[in-house]
């Protein structure tokens, strides 16, 4: 079956078979490795991508249902070769150890920041609580977001290549 959607911003068709996984479309077949396979079962949050602005565990859906809507990645949160604000705070804060989980953190942070204008600590972790790390102990996460929180007040912008030193 042949579908298409709109990916990162993009209009994006691919063959698919009915019982193809969101995860291995993105991740085999257009080369979007940022989401990352951890359980396969909906329990760690390493898979998560925004579909039509929503969450969603890509290991858990069917790639023959994004057909006509859209489909957000890790990759999808840069703009113009420029680190978002939450991937950027990620770097700077170290929460990133192995990096498996972290597009899932990143994915999720982002919907907090977009839901909730000042979110207490209770509510970061509330929407962190599908996703799970083995690494990092969650601190540098938790710093993380709250830092993406001061950019965003900030309005700083940011690129691969300046420093804001």
């Amino acid at each position: 079956m042949r579908i298409k959607f709109k990916l990162n911003g993009r209009m994006v068709e691919v063959d698919v078979k009915p019982n193809e996984l969101l995860i291995n479309v993105l991740r085999d077949k257009l080369g979007l490795t940022g989401t990352k396979y951890g359980c396969g079962i909906g329990e760690c949050g390493a898979c998560t991508v925004l579909l039509d602005g929503e969450p969603v565990l890509s290991c858990l859906v069917l790639a023959v249902d994004v057909n006509g809507r859209e489909v957000t990645t890790i990759e999808g949160l840069s703009k113009d070769h420029e680190l978002d604000i939450v991937q950027r705070a990620f770097l700077e804060e170290n929460a990133v150890q192995c990096g498996y989980c972290i597009p899932g953190f990143a994915i999720m942070a982002k919907k907090l920041m977009e839901e909730i204008r000042e979110p207490s600590i209770d509510d970061i972790r509330e929407y962190l609580r599908g996703n799970m790390c083995r690494c990092t102990g969650y601190i540098n996460i938790l710093r993380a977001i709250e830092k993406a929180l001061t950019y965003r007040y900030a309005k700083k912008q940011f690129s691969p290549t300046s420093s804001d030193q």
